[in-house]
């Protein structure tokens, strides 16, 4: 098993286009991965589930950890990681 956090930078957070983004990477790889809001209530969400990553309501500024087991859970970190500190691809918002 390995585990991340990382702070959501972008203005949207997890919703919308970066969090289809965010399923569509963590889709490509055959490992269990889940995601999950620090410091809230809720358990770990599917991170291959759009419905599942909506729901954790994760916006600007707030840290995820990010959970992968089983084959290529290293690569599928390294990809999701990347994906969120490069802002979803889009430039970061000045100030944060």
């Amino acid at each position: 098993m390995i585990a991340i956090t990382l702070q959501v930078k972008h203005p949207a957070g997890l919703h919308a286009r970066p969090a289809a983004q965010f399923v569509k990477t963590a889709s490509r790889f055959p490992c269990k991965i889940s995601v999950r809001k620090v410091g809230s209530d809720q358990p770990p969400a599917n991170a291959k589930s759009p419905l599942s990553v909506l729901t954790l309501g994760v916006n600007q500024g707030d840290s995820v950890e990010i959970i992968a087991e089983g084959e290529q859970a290293q690569e599928a970190i390294k990809a999701l990681v990347e994906l969120v500190q490069s802002n979803f691809g889009e430039p970061v918002p000045p100030g944060s």
